[in-house]
Formats: C-alpha cells, structure tokens, sequence
C-alpha cells in the first residue's frame, strides 16, 4: 500500500471521528436548549404568579384601607352619638330634679295609692319632704 493510500485511510478515520464528535456536540447542544427552554417557561411561571401575587398585596392593602377608613367613620358617627345621647341624659337628669316634676311625680303617686316611703324611695327624697309637698298640693 502507498503513503498516498495511507493519507486517504487516516484523513478519512479523522474525518468519521470529526463527523462523530460534530454528532454528539449537536445532541448536547439540542439537549441544552431544551432544558434552557423549560428553565424559560418555569421562570416567565414564576413571573407570572409574582405579578398575581404583587396584584392580591396591591387588593389587600387597598382593602384594608378602605376598612380603616369605614372604621374611622364609624367611630365618629359613635362620637357624635354618644355626646347627643349624653346631652339627652343630661337634660332628662336636669328635667326630674325639677320641682315642678318631683311634684308631678309625687301627685301621681299619691292618686295611685303608693305609700309615701315608696314616694320618697322613687324621687329621692324624704317622707317629710314628700309630706310637705302632699300638704302644699292638698
């Protein structure tokens, strides 16, 4: 066999083994974008279920001012309740101390046959005192 025959067997062996080595780079290479391309769609998953969850905070928080402020007025709406229901029990008290009322008061309990201890006990006064009206009225 010549040099020449010799040349043409090796450049060949080199080129199969070329070939063979440009084979298994190709298969690595397409077995890399694919795992490149799940590792894409995993990440745009994740982005996507960030932004969801950056959209459900942005809700909350939304929400939890809008109940803040409904409990804000709530509680100035109670304020301005219990100062009105104040002012009334106010005026109630300064109305039953008021001797036209405990006269009032004592007349009607006397017409409806209460004794005057039980007079005194409901106007807060003493039986003399009770006796004393009864007299003055009578």
């Amino acid at each position: 066999m010549t040099i020449s025959l010799w040349i043409i067997i090796l450049v060949s062996v080199v080129e199969v083994a070329l070939l063979g080595v440009l084979l298994v780079f190709f298969l690595r290479l397409r077995r890399s974008e694919a795992l490149l391309n799940r590792l894409q769609a995993n990440q745009a998953q994740l982005l996507d279920r960030l932004r969801q969850n950056a959209e459900l905070e942005q809700e909350l928080v939304a929400t939890f001012a809008q109940r803040q402020e409904q409990l804000r007025h709530l509680d100035r709406r109670l304020e301005e309740r219990a100062d009105a229901l104040r002012r009334l029990l106010e005026q109630a008290e300064g109305i039953s101390r008021s001797p036209q009322f405990l006269r009032e008061v004592i007349l009607n309990g006397h017409r409806k046959g209460r004794s005057l201890e039980q007079i005194a006990r409901s106007t807060g006064l003493s039986v003399d005192e009770v006796e004393l009206i009864l007299a003055q009225a009578g």
